[in-house]
């Protein structure tokens, strides 16, 4: 049975991608800061402590492993994490040529058609870093990801909810290819079964080029509302950050990081990793977004509700003859 090593185990995407590694034959290795807490909330599961700030760690944590997983992401741990992300990578890469793990599969961003922001760059950099080393990479780039627990998703979806009526500036036009995060786990699943000489970098767009402003509509008519908007052409994605911390329940800093990140568009040069996987049927945008907010409305926080219950039934006096359209 081939052994994989699961960084970011306990985060939105490794906490789901685990199962699904386990039901395709993979025996998997959790890595976590904290196996003993880990162990306890799981005890099921094999952890193994790892640390990629620490070189000391991840040898270790590689014996008798074939593939690795990366999801590291170190936007949480503040100022000058580009530089821990690379340091980390470069650790990493040189660990796993040691170890003799076979493939390194690692989810980051796409790249954008203008100048990246400071997390994009962090992010192609890390990419670079690891394809760097002697081991083969998959590297997989997505934009935003659909599913509970998926900061970007969160900041969206708070947007919509809460704001009866949205200032929107220009840097709304921006498009991307949102992909549902059960589509996430598919490609990075089947991406650990490819033969090596296919590594490489691979987009992974969504069914849909959507621009955030239709994003933020499509959420709202999911939910039933139908917010005022006005657009405000100056406001810049900078100044536009500063009021999330009023809105969003995502970690400030983070969704700072990331909402700058769309000064410009994030769009798929190709048709990505799925021309490798012609037999794979995408999740539609509507599909994966009702999916994300059926999975929340099972432990929503008592403070939400009450707020968003306030917001709908503002929205909902606009009727649908005066409400705006999206786009």
């Amino acid at each position: 049975m081939r052994v994989v090593l699961l960084t970011g185990a306990t985060g939105f995407v490794g906490s789901r991608l685990r199962p699904r590694l386990v039901a395709s034959g993979f025996s998997v290795r959790c890595a976590t800061r904290d196996p003993e807490s880990a162990a306890r909330r799981e005890p099921d599961v094999d952890w193994v402590a790892l640390d990629v700030n620490r070189t000391d760690t991840i040898g270790p944590a590689m014996r008798g492993v074939d593939s690795a997983v990366y999801l590291v992401h170190g936007m949480s741990g503040g100022p000058g994490y580009e530089e821990r992300e690379r340091t980390s990578a470069a650790a990493f890469a040189e660990a796993a040529h040691r170890a003799g793990l076979e493939r390194i599969v690692y989810l980051g961003g796409v790249e954008p058609r203008g100048r990246p922001s400071r997390h994009l760059s962090s992010r192609l950099m890390t990419g670079r870093v690891l394809r760097e080393g002697a081991v083969p990479v998959f590297e997989l780039r997505a934009s935003m990801i659909i599913g509970h627990g998926s900061i970007s998703w969160q900041i969206v979806r708070d947007l919509a909810a809460r704001l009866p009526a949205m200032l929107l500036p220009r840097w709304l036009r921006t498009r991307s290819q949102p992909i549902a995060i059960d589509d996430v786990i598919d490609a990075i699943t089947a991406t650990l079964a490819l033969p090596l000489d296919a590594a490489g970098v691979y987009d992974l767009p969504g069914p849909e080029i959507l621009t955030a402003k239709e994003i933020l509509f499509r959420i709202a008519a999911l939910r039933g509302t139908h917010p005022i908007a006005l657009n405000v052409p100056i406001l810049s994605t900078r100044l536009s950050s500063y009021w999330l911390k009023f809105v969003t329940g995502a970690d400030y800093h983070v969704a700072r990081e990331l909402v700058e990140g769309l000064s410009s568009d994030l769009l798929a040069s190709d048709g990505g990793l799925w021309t490798k996987l012609p037999d794979h049927e995408l999740v539609s945008f509507d599909e994966a977004a009702r999916r994300a907010m059926a999975e929340e409305e099972s432990s929503p926080s008592s403070s939400k509700v009450l707020i968003e219950r306030a917001v709908m039934r503002i929205s909902r006096r606009v009727t649908p003859a005066t409400a705006p359209r999206p786009a």
